[in-house]
């Protein structure tokens, strides 16, 4: 099977660092067949580099047309630009450089090992998100939420403290944005929406019908839409513009997706809100300032006059 090869110096191509957490966010939306390459490939990338296409088909007892589309499906043009990021990968994890994978939280562990594990966990989930995050959606993101007349925000749960999260940040810089967390608000108020307004939903599984709704009208009404997601080829895709993808620590029994991916929604959200503040900041910089006065006269106990 003739591949194409591609530099992993392209843009395009993700970095060796991103391939465990490419697997992670698009695991479950795999075939099977594609979830046993996956998860080949990132469990054993050394022994995997060393292998053919046709050898790593026999070896996850797949075909080698598996082995292709999962690659490009991983974001490698090729089988063969996925084995140089394997070897890349390899060679880090022989230096020390990879980060450890942590066990699940134990209902009987000690309070100082549930600090330790939760850290590890969140500081991989910050850097599985950051290497497989897109700079490109990213600024797309930035340049719409800067100059929109009006930003809606959907989310349900733990999203929706995300996405007020969001609005808190976007108000505080003289932008009009508001949060909804119930589902007829949210689809009333996206009606009104249209080509200079945003609408933005965030869903770690981008499945929730509460969000999806909103979005899809916000779309058909359009307006820029952008969905926060932990599952870019999820529904929500369908009616995004734009996808800025979420990774997740490791579920366990007392820690599921919904709380854990909290952490990656916010290092995105903290991304898209310094961007806009760079992008506006003329504006933003004395509205944040009047924010700040305003909050320190609130706490000042002396009299004030007109």
């Amino acid at each position: 099977m003739k591949e194409t090869f591609t530099p992993l110096t392209d843009p395009a191509v993700p970095a060796p660092s991103a391939l465990a957490a490419k697997v992670r966010t698009l695991g479950p939306s795999m075939t099977r067949s594609m979830q046993r390459v996956a998860e080949a490939v990132a469990g054993d990338p050394a022994g995997c580099a060393a292998l053919t296409v046709t050898g790593l088909a026999e070896r996850t007892g797949t075909s080698e047309a598996t082995v292709v589309r999962t690659s490009r499906l991983l974001g490698y043009p090729g089988y063969r630009d996925l084995r140089l990021a394997l070897a890349a990968l390899a060679a880090q994890q022989a230096a020390g450089r990879a980060p450890a994978v942590t066990a699940d939280i134990a209902v009987d562990d000690p309070i100082g090992d549930v600090i330790a594990k939760l850290a590890q966990e969140e500081q991989q989930c910050l850097a599985d998100t950051a290497a497989g995050l897109d700079p490109g959606q990213v600024e797309a993101a930035v340049a719409a939420v800067a100059a929109a007349r009006r930003i809606d925000v959907y989310g349900i749960g733990a999203s929706n403290l995300v996405a007020q999260d969001l609005v808190q940040k976007l108000l505080r810089i003289g932008l009009i944005a508001h949060a909804h967390a119930d589902p007829h608000q949210a689809i009333t108020n996206a009606v009104q929406l249209h080509s200079r307004d945003v609408a933005l939903a965030i869903t770690h599984s981008g499945r929730t019908t509460d969000v999806i709704e909103p979005l899809r009208v916000a779309f058909e009404r359009g307006a820029t839409t952008i969905a926060i997601t932990g599952r870019p080829d999820g529904e929500i895709a369908q009616y995004a513009d734009l996808v800025l993808t979420t990774s997740t620590a490791r579920e366990s029994e007392l820690r599921p997706a919904a709380m854990s991916s909290r952490t990656s929604q916010l290092l995105v959200v903290d991304c898209l809100f310094i961007g806009v503040a760079q992008r506006t900041y003329e504006s933003a910089a004395p509205a944040l300032s009047a924010s700040y006065e305003a909050l320190a006269h609130r706490h000042d106990p002396r009299p004030r006059h007109r």
